[in-house]
């Protein structure tokens, strides 16, 4: 079995597949990464071996900034190719990657924001960097809504107060704090980060895999959101990204380097707070 695709390199050890997300210039999400992940998905369903999947990102700066907001009809139209009838939306698709056969943790060295961090959430833990991680939801902030998953999953791992601080300030927040309100399992330093999660993904790789599918699926089924709210808030975003009236802002920050490796992408929180 060949882990390598077009923006994700997979090196498997140990039970371990070690999957390095790179997706220049500064890893969009795009219709490309979204019909490699379903083709690891795929992959990873049927193939024993793989039984804990480690996602990280080749670009030091940047896990996922967001989706190429010039792409969203091509990203979304690759996704709905992944499931059933309703299952047309990056959000559902993220819904997969929950419900995946093998253990999925992703480790988090740089920034993640919007549907970037909504992936995230999406897999079954999360370890960030304390020198480098950063992990936010600009997408109010945007003038969109978060549509992938963000809404469902912090109300349950923040509560329903830091959700709302979270989401409707569009502010970035570090490892420390992500650590304390629940968004990721822990933050260490980097000398530490990768060390501690190949001993924890080692050692569930080692462990009988119907007792950890089963206790996968049932962990799932008493915290993740229903499907048809996943289907609701991919909605939304659509709604919301197709009005006119926000596109004045958006242009604003694409003058301003969005989508680049710029002060925009590396300080989005704080350049929001400008405009």
């Amino acid at each position: 079995m060949t882990w390598d695709y077009s923006t994700i390199t997979g090196e498997l050890r140990n039970g371990v597949l070690w999957a390095t997300i790179t997706n220049p210039p500064i890893n969009l999400i795009d219709e490309r990464f979204v019909a490699d992940l379903i083709s690891l998905l795929d992959d990873t369903e049927t193939d024993g071996d793989v039984r804990v999947v480690v996602f990280r990102s080749g670009d030091a700066d940047f896990f996922f900034p967001h989706v190429d907001l010039k792409r969203i009809a091509e990203y979304t139209a690759k996704a709905a190719t992944s499931g059933g009838p309703d299952d047309i939306s990056l959000g559902a698709l993220y819904r997969r990657l929950s419900e995946a056969r093998p253990v999925t943790i992703g480790v988090l060295e740089g920034r993640a924001r919007g549907a970037g961090a909504e992936f995230l959430y999406a897999c079954d833990m999360r370890f960030a960097s304390l020198e480098r991680a950063v992990i936010g939801q600009p997408e109010v902030g945007v003038g969109t809504f978060p549509g992938a998953g963000a809404v469902q999953h912090l109300v349950r791992l923040a509560g329903r107060g830091l959700a709302m601080q979270m989401i409707l300030g569009s502010e970035d927040i570090d490892a420390r704090e992500a650590e304390r309100i629940g968004v990721v399992n822990k933050a260490l330093a980097d000398e530490d980060l990768v060390t501690h999660v190949e001993h924890l993904a080692e050692r569930i790789a080692s462990f009988p895999e119907g007792a950890v599918r089963i206790a996968k699926r049932r962990i799932n089924a008493a915290g993740l959101a229903p499907k048809e709210d996943v289907h609701v808030d991919a909605g939304f975003f659509q709604i919301l990204a197709r009005d006119p009236a926000n596109a004045a802002r958006v242009a604003t920050l694409f003058e301003r380097g969005l989508q680049e490796r710029s002060r925009t992408e590396l300080e989005f929180g704080a350049v929001l707070g400008e405009l």
